[in-house]
């Protein structure tokens, strides 16, 4: 899943500066490009433990 969303992610980034440089800014498509970006990093960083996740355990 890791290597299908790292580069779904680089393209909207590259989408979203390329909406940013040119003439005729979209604003629609920098705004999807975005979101998928965020979802993205939502997906990776959720496989990610917590810091606190011993503390937690010592007070149950």
């Amino acid at each position: 899943m890791k290597k299908f969303i790292i580069p779904i992610m680089i393209i909207a980034i590259i989408v979203a500066f390329y909406e940013q440089v040119s003439t005729n800014k979209n604003v629609y498509v920098t705004v999807i490009a975005i979101a998928i970006f965020m979802f993205g990093m939502m997906q990776l960083s959720a496989k990610t433990p917590s810091k606190n996740q011993e503390k937690d355990d010592k007070d149950v």
